[in-house]
């Protein structure tokens, strides 16, 4: 879900489709929001897993501070989901743990 008219801030004016994969599966982003923005609006609100117990985690801060909203972005682990911008074609992936690097074995 998106705000599309804000009372303070107005209508969004914002245009620009893109199509990024989540888990294999194919979601419509605003193109330059951030990784977060994108995922919530689609409804996904666990991110990752945590190494211990395996507890879902999704956004804290919002701000980049803390690492609640990290998943596997293009191969790369250890992403903050809340201040990358979406970008077509992007590839990211629940992260499990730690996260491993696509050519780790």
């Amino acid at each position: 879900m998106r705000i599309s008219d804000h009372p303070i801030l107005g209508k969004d004016r914002r245009e620009k489709k893109i199509i990024i994969s989540v888990d294999g599966k194919e979601i419509e982003a605003v193109d330059g929001e951030p990784i977060a923005a994108a995922l919530l609006a689609a409804g996904i609100r666990v991110f990752r897993k945590t190494p211990k117990t395996g507890g879902p985690r999704g956004v804290f801060c919002a701000i980049g501070r803390c690492t609640d909203c990290i998943m596997t972005v293009n191969g790369l682990p250890n992403v903050r989901t809340c201040v990358t911008p979406v970008e077509q074609g992007m590839e990211i992936e629940t992260q499990i743990g730690h996260g491993k690097w696509k050519d780790e074995r």
